[in-house]
């Protein structure tokens, strides 16, 4: 049985790990210029006019989103493995009304995107987004970021943690996401929106 996601309340999601930098409501409202500013060795967002600045991540958090990447990489273009018809990218920025993210991996169907622009950022709303959460990314990640992606319309967010190595998907239904399913350890799935092919879990952890 399915079930809407909420996000935790305001208290649990004001005890963030990142680094707030700009933002505070006794300061000025961060822009773009902040993000650009940012230092070369950290991930920059900007979500309600504040700056958020994390590490990079762990190695663990690394292998699960490359390898998931991997695994989708039929999906990719003109499917010369798999069946096709999606743009998939590692940590695009995504400039989404006065937000900028940057999820793990982001994918846009054919139609959503006929062609990738040239440009440092994109403004289209990506059809599906996964996030690799950690300890230091997960209240940002689900408190914060998730409910922009349904303002913004993403049909698919998976949400993988590599710690209780658990994959739980979610889909839009309406204006909030309601839980699809939740896989963990070596469990082979097929997985929405990419289900035309059978993901094993066990390589992503």
């Amino acid at each position: 049985m399915t079930r809407p996601w909420r996000a935790p309340p305001r208290a649990e999601a004001e005890r963030l790990p990142y680094t707030r930098r700009v933002g505070d409501p006794a300061r000025r409202r961060a822009s773009y210029a902040d993000v650009l500013a940012a230092p070369p060795n950290v991930v920059a967002e900007l979500i309600g006019g504040q700056l958020y600045t994390q590490a990079r991540p762990r190695l663990r958090h690394a292998k699960t989103g490359s390898r998931l990447g991997g695994r989708l990489d039929g999906f990719d273009h003109d499917g010369r493995d798999g069946p096709g018809g999606w743009t998939i990218l590692f940590e695009p920025e995504l400039h989404l009304g006065g937000d900028i993210l940057v999820p793990d991996l982001a994918g846009w169907r054919r139609e959503t995107l006929p062609a990738l622009p040239d440009a440092a950022y994109l403004t289209v709303a990506p059809d599906w987004v996964a996030e690799v959460v950690s300890p230091s990314t997960e209240s940002i990640d689900r408190a914060e970021k998730v409910p922009i992606y349904a303002r913004e319309g993403v049909g698919w967010i998976w949400l993988l943690d590599p710690d209780p190595r658990t994959l739980e998907v979610f889909r839009l239904d309406g204006e909030s996401y309601r839980v699809h399913a939740v896989w963990r350890d070596d469990a082979v799935v097929r997985a929405p929106p990419f289900d035309a092919i059978e993901l094993p879990l066990a390589p992503l952890w």
